[in-house]
């Protein structure tokens, strides 16, 4: 999935969450998951992709980045539940879309 898309992690339901941007979410998924770059994900172990969505531009995709950041957490687990009630691991059905 080579597009931009804003993403949010998490370490377990309602834990830890990370919002990130990324031109290629497989890929930037996949670092992630195997604590490739040091930060915050490899030292809170937030590895499961619970949201995302994809943008026409990248800007569009940094806008709603900053937008979601700045939001109440309240509103950021609402999102992630609205589409992902169970908190699955999207990045699953990305790499095999069965």
């Amino acid at each position: 999935m080579k597009a931009p898309v804003l993403y949010i992690l998490a370490n377990k339901r309602n834990g830890t969450l990370y919002i990130g941007v990324t031109s290629d979410l497989i890929k930037r998924i996949w670092q992630h998951k195997n604590n490739s770059v040091a930060g915050f994900t490899k030292k809170y172990n937030v590895h499961t992709l619970v949201y995302f969505e994809q943008h026409q531009e990248m800007m569009e995709a940094i806008k709603r980045e900053k937008q979601l950041k700045k939001w109440n957490r309240s509103w950021k687990i609402n999102l992630i539940e609205k589409g992902n009630p169970d908190w699955d691991d999207l990045y699953v059905g990305l790499i095999d879309p069965r």
